[in-house]
């Protein structure tokens, strides 16, 4: 019944922010087809490349923050990637992203704790690279010139170098993160309710999951989630320029597709990201100098074409799980 009522609800606020934002942008559904058939097959299928060398690259990144004792292979955690990346943005409010924990404990038989601290590391990884590209792309172009008197882009980008430190430092200390986890929980006087035991049991856990992640490894993750993240705006320049955007530079793709996927992390989106996402393309390239229909439409295309692509791959994710699940079960025991 709660998950029909979350279904029900994150449909209505996709529908409600998609009807704010073609009510603002005063465009109807039709324009939105017509910028998809104005795609060029090869600027499709390149974008679609550049996609798919991202899931071995955060394959890889699992593998490498995780502990040798529970590591399985980069081949087994693929399915698991594609799996959860559908998972993570379909399921509202975000709560998909539980599912690596579920996935990794059933396929590759990780403990629930060390999935939590990998899904931990992996998300502060992702946010501090996306935070100093957005940074850096405010900053390059506020030196370049390339639009005009936007002098907010100065402070804008100073702000989000912080918060990428601030990031950057928790990757370093996530402990800390869960220390002041705990530090709520004693505040709201959980700890004496049967949840918060469990849940402090649980935490417990999971900042001894941490202290098994060496510094060498998030040295190592924090490289690797380099080439993902210029895989995921050169993925989004790739269409933007491919759907009409094609006057803006690779530093403008950065900024506008980077606020669209800061929208996405929002608890707020809707059904498969729809609503923020969408509005925070708009508002991106809307500022850099795009008409608010060539914006809307574009960002609506290109979310439409990223949800393609994540439920091809996540659908063979999930059979690929269900394959090696079987022959886990299949395997005689010691």
């Amino acid at each position: 019944m709660r998950t029909a009522l979350h279904l029900v609800l994150s449909l209505a606020i996709a529908a409600a922010l998609i009807a704010l934002l073609l009510e603002w942008a005063a465009i109807r559904p039709a324009e939105i087809a017509a910028t998809l058939g104005r795609l060029d097959p090869r600027v499709y299928w390149s974008a679609l490349a550049v996609q798919a060398v991202i899931y071995p690259l955060r394959a890889l990144r699992l593998s490498i923050l995780l502990p040798a004792a529970h590591r399985p292979t980069v081949a087994r955690l693929l399915p698991i990637t594609a799996s959860h990346i559908l998972a993570a943005n379909v399921l509202p409010a975000k709560v998909g992203e539980a599912s690596l924990v579920l996935y990794l404990r059933r396929v590759a038989d990780v403990p629930a704790a060390h999935g939590l601290a990998l899904l931990l590391v992996s998300r502060l990884l992702d946010l501090a690279t996306l935070t100093g590209g957005l940074a850096l792309a405010c900053l390059g172009l506020a030196a370049g010139g390339e639009v005009g008197e936007l002098t907010w882009l100065v402070p804008l980008g100073a702000s989000l170098a912080l918060a990428t430190l601030l990031l950057a430092w928790l990757v370093a200390r996530g402990e800390r993160l869960v220390f002041l986890v705990r530090r709520v929980l004693a505040l709201l006087r959980l700890e004496r309710t049967a949840l918060g035991r469990r849940m402090e049991a649980l935490l417990t856990r999971v900042i001894e999951a941490l202290g098994e992640v060496s510094g060498r490894s998030r040295v190592l993750g924090a490289l690797a989630t380099l080439p993902i993240w210029v895989c995921v705006f050169l993925f989004y320049a790739t269409l933007a320029r491919g759907l009409g955007l094609e006057q803006f530079s690779y530093p403008m793709t950065v900024f506008g597709s980077g606020l669209a996927i800061l929208g996405s992390l929002l608890p707020l989106n809707g059904f498969a990201g729809f609503g923020v996402q969408d509005l925070g393309w708009a508002a991106g390239f809307t500022l850099l100098g795009a008409s608010a229909e060539l914006a809307a439409s574009t960002g609506v295309a290109a979310h439409l074409i990223y949800l393609f692509h994540i439920a091809a791959f996540g659908l063979c994710g999930h059979l690929a799980m269900g394959f090696l699940a079987r022959r886990r079960g299949e395997e005689p025991q010691a």
